[in-house]
């Protein structure tokens, strides 16, 4: 009996030294309507991603792809994890590098646990918990899929319990790997003040394309989150296989994509860790903004639509509901006015047939008064010379006149001429000592400060409180950081960046607990802030002080791409030097409002603004809430073209612009339209027609088929440069 003991002790020993156990592999599948993201977990627990794109037939082909690829090998560095980290073996760009409490910079993670949750219907959460084997430290990967939308979200949580704070030297949301593609082409933006969203398309080529900004308020001025990337070959509109993303991040952001030696593209994307090393104390939990991505093989037009819908339905405040029509003051007035001016114009509001008027910037300030752009933010009461009876007379004067009453607010701002700067030079961004560096000659407030939250806080209350009717807030941004420095982090300076933003986010999720559906414009001087995490705050966003209507009709076409019609602020405005119908026409092409002193319209103008206003109020539920079909870009042709189809199909809209002035420009072929039912027939009818004008399109019934396949021709030209068609089922 002791003999056999011994044996199976032995054999027990034998397998223990020398047989390697079995951990077994297993796939992750993240799924929607069209597409499916596989991770692979190895049999040293390394998750990887090793597929996203279309569904494949079978979950069983996902287990052959892993060996259908050259993944490298371990002495190249180079492998497709799906959050690499640094200090081991990775030797590519990492989406974490850490410094453990030690002193030690090398970090692993290895898969522990997947578990996927039901969120709502259509709507399903992944979470993969991933541990270092040495330190207590363990990073959760999250998926959250929108079946019907194709847009998957991810972030990540980082967590640790080590004896003492660990520096988080990088700290991505997301960290994309596509690969089996011969080539890949970036879609990205930059631009400036008035020249926002220019595009830029570019073949990728080895070693690393970063988009990034370093502005911390207002950040993506200069270049947006958003981009596209092509495989194999630029996406057009209806053809080629693209990917759509962006970060939903109000601040300092950083995109890496890196064509690694085997040529398969890393896309790393998450908060710019520049100047923002995060001290994370023990077991507290750093969250990484969410990215978002979708991927059509169909080109750009259905990865917009679907984005689209994903945007009113779960990101957009309101994004199923209506919108106001609005009149400006701003280049009526800019900051000269008076009560018995501004009473006038909500008159004047009225008479165009607008629903709301829109106070903007010159209300506020005393002992410094906001006579120009050089003085009172921070000031935010009523300024008593211009306004000797306060807000509310004029929101009584708006409800006498059947509008409603908007004010503009830049909250987040300080002016050195101000009273907020000489009491509380604590509550302001800017370095001790150092001369301070003015963006429109004005600061900004130190949003990681919870003083500084309950003061912005209190300025949007107070305006709710004391004018319970306010309708419409415009929220402007038009600094960036200079010199940055918080008294209040003290020595964790590298907080800023990223405490700002949260700081942000808290001051706008107590407005909205107080105010859930106030509509508010999110502004910042232009296209300086528009994301999917602002949006969640605000109704709609100003896409550029720059109104010139050709200017325009090229700004809101990039934007369109990755934002609803509904998101987009166009006004009406006297810059550029083309007629009144133009410039209502472009703007019609979003939500739509008037800057412009309607006293000075000649008669046929002003009866062409109510006309059109009524028209818009008829079809704006297929402009704001239908589905977009781009047909002729303005980049390359005469003539832009787009359409509107509502949901139920029986109504459409279809916008022609001439964007090339040269002698003999003009619409000389038929376009073809989207979106139409083939068996069907419809009304094709030209609205918004100048007063006394003939319209150039004649009223006729066609077929979609005839629609879609032949096309109509809308004569554009020099003599008519915008034409607008409804097009209806009958």
């Amino acid at each position: 009996m002791k003999k056999n003991r011994q044996f199976v002790i032995i054999v027990i020993l034998f397998f223990i030294t020398y047989v390697t156990p079995i951990v077994a592999q297993q796939h992750i599948l993240i799924n929607t309507k069209s597409n499916t993201l596989a991770l692979h977990v190895n049999s040293s627990k390394e998750l990887s991603t090793i597929y996203y794109g279309n569904n494949l037939n079978s979950e069983q082909d996902y287990t052959l792809i892993s060996n259908e690829y050259n993944q490298g090998t371990d002495y190249t560095g180079i492998y497709n994890a799906t959050y690499t980290s640094s200090g081991s073996k990775n030797l590519l760009e990492p989406a974490i590098t850490v410094t453990h409490a030690d002193g030690n910079t090398s970090l692993d993670l290895l898969f522990v646990s997947k578990s996927t949750t039901e969120i709502s219907k259509g709507i399903t959460q992944t979470d993969i918990l991933l541990k270092d084997p040495v330190y207590p430290f363990e990073v959760h990967l999250f998926f959250l899929a929108y079946f019907e939308n194709d847009v998957i979200e991810q972030w990540s949580t980082i967590k640790h319990s080590e004896k003492g704070s660990v520096i988080l030297n990088k700290y991505a949301s997301a960290n994309l790997y596509l690969q089996g593609h011969k080539a890949f082409w970036l879609n990205h933006y930059h631009g400036d003040w008035a020249k926002e969203m220019r595009s830029e398309e570019t073949k990728l080529t080895h070693g690393i394309k970063v988009l990034d900004s370093k502005l911390g308020a207002r950040a993506n001025l200069f270049q947006p989150s958003v981009f596209m990337v092509s495989l194999e070959k630029p996406a057009t509109e209806d053809e080629g296989e693209v990917l759509f993303a962006g970060l939903e991040w109000s601040g300092n952001f950083r995109t890496d994509l890196e064509l690694d030696p085997l040529n398969n593209l890393r896309i790393i994307s998450g908060i710019n860790n520049a100047a923002s090393n995060y001290k994370l104390q023990k077991n507290k939990t750093f969250t990484t903004p969410k990215f978002w991505y979708t991927f059509s093989s169909k080109g750009k037009g259905l990865a917009s639509r679907n984005l689209h819908d994903w945007a009113r339905q779960y990101k957009i405040l309101d994004g199923k509901g209506p919108r106001y029509t609005l009149l400006n003051n701003w280049e009526a007035t800019y900051f000269d006015f008076d009560e018995s001016k501004l009473k006038q114009l909500i008159v004047d509001s009225k008479k165009l047939g607008v629903d709301l008027f829109l106070l903007d910037d010159g209300w506020f300030g005393n002992e410094y008064p906001r006579n120009s752009d050089n003085a009172a933010l921070g000031d935010w009461e009523v300024n008593k010379k211009k306004l000797p009876n306060g807000i509310g007379t004029l929101v009584k004067t708006a409800k006498k006149n059947n509008v409603g009453f908007g004010i503009w607010i830049e909250p987040e701002m300080v002016s050195p001429e101000s009273n907020l700067y000489k009491k509380h030079p604590d509550w302001v961004i800017k370095q001790l000592g150092r001369k301070e560096h003015y963006f429109r000659n004005q600061l900004v407030l130190d949003l990681s400060n919870p003083n500084v939250q309950d003061f912005v806080f209190d300025v949007v209350d107070q305006l709710f409180t004391e004018n319970p009717e306010l309708a419409y807030i415009k929220w402007d941004c038009n600094a960036v950081i200079y010199n940055a420095y918080s008294k209040y982090l003290g020595e964790n300076q590298s907080h800023l960046y990223v405490d700002y933003v949260q700081g942000l986010y808290k001051v706008l999720e107590r407005i909205r607990a107080k105010y859930p559906k106030k509509p508010m414009m999110l502004c910042s001087g232009g296209g300086g802030r528009v994301d999917y995490a602002a949006l969640k705050y605000f109704t709609e966003f100003w896409p550029s002080d720059n109104t010139d209507p050709i200017e325009r009709i090229f700004m809101q076409w990039e934007y369109s791409y990755f934002y609803p019609a509904i998101a987009t602020a166009n006004h009406v405005t006297d810059w550029g030097k083309q007629p009144i119908k133009f410039r209502t026409d472009v703007a019609m092409m979003g939500k739509l409002g008037f800057d412009i002193v309607v006293e000075e319209l000649n008669a046929n103008d002003l009866l062409f603004c109510q006309s059109a206003i009524k028209n818009y109020g008829a079809l704006g539920n297929t402009i704001l809430h239908g589905t977009q079909y781009r047909l002729q870009s303005p980049e390359d042709n005469d003539v832009a073209s787009l359409m509107y189809v509502n949901h139920t199909g029986n109504e459409a809209v279809m916008f022609n612009y001439l964007v090339n002035n040269r002698y003999g420009s003009g619409s000389f072929n038929p376009i073809k339209m989207k979106g139409l039912a083939a068996g069907q027939n419809y009304k094709v009818e030209e609205i918004n027609v100048y007063p006394n004008k003939t319209p150039v399109v004649n009223t006729k019934i066609y077929s979609g088929d005839f629609l879609m396949k032949i096309g109509i021709n809308p004569r554009v030209s020099l003599y008519h440069t915008s034409v607008v068609l409804r097009i209806t089922k009958i």
